[in-house]
């Protein structure tokens, strides 16, 4: 019988000069907590010593463990590579940069506990604090992409872009196996597969340190906008519904 309770999903590339810290961070909150978890870092073909660090870190965190991708497919591959090998009653992803502290889960796990399904980081509901270190066009294609998110996909949600977001391990069984982008458009169609399926979204502020070093170029807006548009067909022609992936299996 599987008795885990958490699995935390960490997708990282090229993130050698910023996976120790975050795991010393996992490392030092879990200490205390008295349920079993699990660590799952998801490395996409870094051509660093992403893997090598885990590796040492995971000698004395026996709760960590690192899946390879082999070669680059992208952070929404990683996460969904994740989601289909973890096993907890809860299922979060993180980024590897720790831009959403760990300790978050405090504020988070209560609202699966009350019947919500799925609880996301948002830097635009009110308490949230942010650190930004981006430039400037950063800031604006990401305000000009929230708005034409909300307009086309997911109406409602203010922030889908939160590298800090929570399942419940009943929504997640049936949302991520319908996934399938697999680079920056994939929170967005997450959240769309959630919506579509009558799973309750809860969106509660995080304090968001954005670090120096981000991977994310404007190239990445304009494929994320393409995405878009192919997420809002994918929507109107119903590939998202569960009854849909239920009769293809059947």
């Amino acid at each position: 019988m599987n008795n885990i309770k958490l699995s935390v999903i960490i997708p990282a590339y090229n993130e050698e000069d910023r996976i120790t810290t975050t795991l010393e961070s996992l490392y030092n909150y879990f200490q205390n907590k008295d349920y079993l978890y699990e660590i799952l870092v998801v490395d996409d073909g870094s051509t660093d010593a992403t893997v090598k660090l885990v590796r040492t870190y995971a000698e004395k965190f026996i709760a960590l463990r690192i899946i390879e991708n082999g070669v680059n497919r992208g952070k929404g591959f990683s996460v969904h590579n994740g989601m289909q090998q973890a096993t907890g009653e809860y299922r979060l992803f993180m980024d590897a940069d720790n831009s959403v502290d760990i300790a978050h889960l405090e504020t988070f796990m209560p609202w699966i506990e009350r019947g919500y399904d799925v609880v996301i980081g948002s830097i635009k509901i009110n308490s949230a604090q942010v650190t930004e270190r981006a430039g400037w066009h950063r800031r604006i294609l990401g305000n000009i992409s929230k708005v034409l998110i909300r307009i086309l996909a997911v109406p409602g949600i203010l922030d889908t872009q939160r590298g800090f977001k929570l399942f419940s391990a009943s929504a997640a069984e049936i949302i991520f196996p319908m996934q399938t982008i697999e680079r920056f458009g994939f929170d967005i169609e997450l959240l769309v597969i959630a919506w579509v399926n009558g799973f309750k979204i809860k969106e509660l502020p995080v304090v968001w340190n954005n670090p120096a070093g981000s991977k994310v170029t404007i190239s990445a807006y304009i494929q994320t906008f393409r995405e878009l548009l192919y997420i809002v067909r994918n929507r109107i022609t119903k590939k998202y519904t569960a009854q849909g992936i239920l009769a293809m299996d059947n």
